[in-house]
């Protein structure tokens, strides 16, 4: 197996005869799920909670727009954060380095003070957007062109590591923060990513020169226009935020809604840069300008995964019957209903895609994915309308929600991947897994301004309309299906591209 390097690397088998690189990157990409989805449970009701509570003690829209900002920053920092792996550090060590400065902020966040939670949100989002990528790109090496059959196969167990975290980070933050302490929920995610950082530095010594070494390395004058770009960015950030305070009128909010616009603005900038590129040429610019619709959805549909991870948090804390057995179950254990669906439903998936073979266009395909999310939305507007009096609501309309969001991701999420493998000029594969993420990016940063929608429409409207855009963008997917199959797979076949992209990071999860 040829590594970065140009060198080899021997694969003894490990656990369930994996090779030893396989088992220790799903393993460090469990644990570092684990610590991304025990903050995702927790933190808009860690930051809804009184401070006599050791919560932030701020008003549910302005918790809500928090959490989607620091979503969209974790989905926008994999942007950097593969350029240095690719240039600079190299994946292997990009990887480690994120994980011991995720850990870190997780350890900051268990001090009772909400300076340090920010700092430690912070700090996590930047060690997420230096290890997602480089461990995706650390992953898609050990696989060259012509073995995309293995790839898939490998990736296939690969993704369980996902749903198993995302199962159960929930039940252990979400019990420990709700129960105990919120600080030691999160304490718990940063002892899961060290476990992770210890036993990727074991078990890299099994990656040979596979990692070691940047793909590309930047020249010195790249790593200086890069410094001073980031220099000129930090400083207009604090000439900013010092001009805000001189004013008397900064809030944290003035810097979560400056967030929420860096997260939609910064993915279309690169989207029109890329299409725009001179190296492009027609055909590639014609697969990459209807990727733009690929990517649209996919940020519409993160969007409702943003309303799932905070609003419908909030949702089942104050206005669900929780009881059950003599027990009230913790609010934040609801998010482990979506990835318990996806462990069931992504066989059948499986199953009926491989049985339909081609005869299920793309577009079809994101259709049916965001028609799912739409009915979720419908059956959220329903659940609104019972509980508008005060009254709790069975938890039954939560797991239909859950369920029906989870069909959603089982059909988009790899679509939207594989599209990036297939539509991905050669030199640019990176670039577009990039573009890939900050989709994701962008639909958390409309969901984060959105919310504030809810101080204003009854929930049960709020869910009512974002159902109707989700069906109305389907309907469109499926009126345009042919003429965008057709741009998508304009002078299409090119396996070198599919080799880059790992079908892992579909849905960001």
């Amino acid at each position: 197996m040829s590594g970065s390097g140009g060198g080899t690397v021997h694969t003894p088998r490990g656990v369930l005869g994996q090779p030893r690189w396989f088992v220790t990157l799903f393993l460090t990409d469990m644990w570092e799920r684990f610590s991304f989805f025990g903050m995702h449970a927790i933190l808009v009701l860690f930051a809804v909670a009184a401070p006599q509570d050791g919560g932030l003690g701020l008003p549910r829209t302005q918790a809500l727009a928090l959490f989607g900002a620091y979503v969209g920053v974790v989905f926008i920092a994999a942007m950097p954060g593969g350029w240095v792996g690719d240039r600079i550090l190299g994946e292997r060590r990009s990887t480690l380095v994120g994980g011991v400065v995720i850990a870190t902020g997780h350890y900051t966040m268990l001090l009772p003070s909400a300076a340090a939670a920010y700092a430690g949100l912070a700090l996590i989002a930047c060690g997420t957007g230096l290890l997602k990528p480089n461990m995706l790109a650390l992953l898609g090496r050990f696989f060259g062109p012509g073995r995309s059959a293995e790839r898939e196969a490998t990736l296939s167990v690969f993704y369980v590591s996902i749903q198993i975290s995302a199962l159960a980070a929930p039940l252990v933050t979400g019990f420990l923060g709700e129960t105990v302490d919120w600080h030691l929920g999160f304490g718990a995610a940063g002892v899961g990513m060290t476990f992770g950082v210890i036993q990727f530095a074991w078990g890299s010594r099994s990656f040979g020169d596979v990692g070691r070494e940047p793909g590309h390395r930047a020249t010195p004058a790249e790593v200086r226009r890069a410094a001073r770009a980031t220099a000129l960015a930090v400083l207009v950030v604090a000439a900013l935020v010092c001009a805000d305070v001189a004013s008397g009128a900064f809030g944290l909010m003035h810097v979560v809604a400056a967030m929420g616009l860096l997260t939609m603005v910064a993915p279309v900038l690169c989207f029109l840069g890329l299409r725009r590129n001179a190296a492009l040429g027609t055909a590639d610019r014609a697969r990459v300008t209807a990727f733009g619709w690929v990517l649209a959805a996919t940020a519409l549909f993160w969007m409702y995964v943003i309303q799932a991870s905070s609003l419908l948090g909030l949702f089942a804390k104050r206005s669900v019957d929780r009881h059950l057995a003599g027990f009230e179950l913790p609010a934040s254990w609801f998010q482990s209903a979506t990835p318990l669906f996806m462990l069931l439903i992504a066989p059948v998936a499986a199953w009926l895609w491989t049985r339909s073979g081609d005869r299920v266009s793309l577009p079809v395909k994101m259709a049916l994915g965001l028609g799912a999310a739409a009915a979720g939305m419908a059956v959220m507007s329903g659940a609104a309308v019972c509980a508008s009096d005060g009254s709790l609501v069975s938890p039954l309309w939560l797991v239909a929600v859950f369920f029906l969001l989870a069909c959603g991701e089982v059909v988009l999420a790899p679509v939207g991947l594989s599209a990036s493998a297939d539509i991905a000029p050669g030199s640019f594969a990176g670039r577009t897994m990039g573009l890939y993420w900050m989709c994701s990016a962008l639909g958390a940063g409309v969901g984060s301004q959105l919310v504030h929608l809810v101080d204003v429409l009854p929930q049960s409207v709020y869910f009512l309309v974002l159902s109707a855009v989700g069906a109305g963008a389907a309907a469109a997917l499926l009126a345009g299906r042919r003429a965008l199959t057709a741009r998508l797979t304009v002078d299409a076949g090119r396996p070198e591209a599919a080799e880059r992209v790992t079908a892992e990071a579909a849905a960001g999860r």
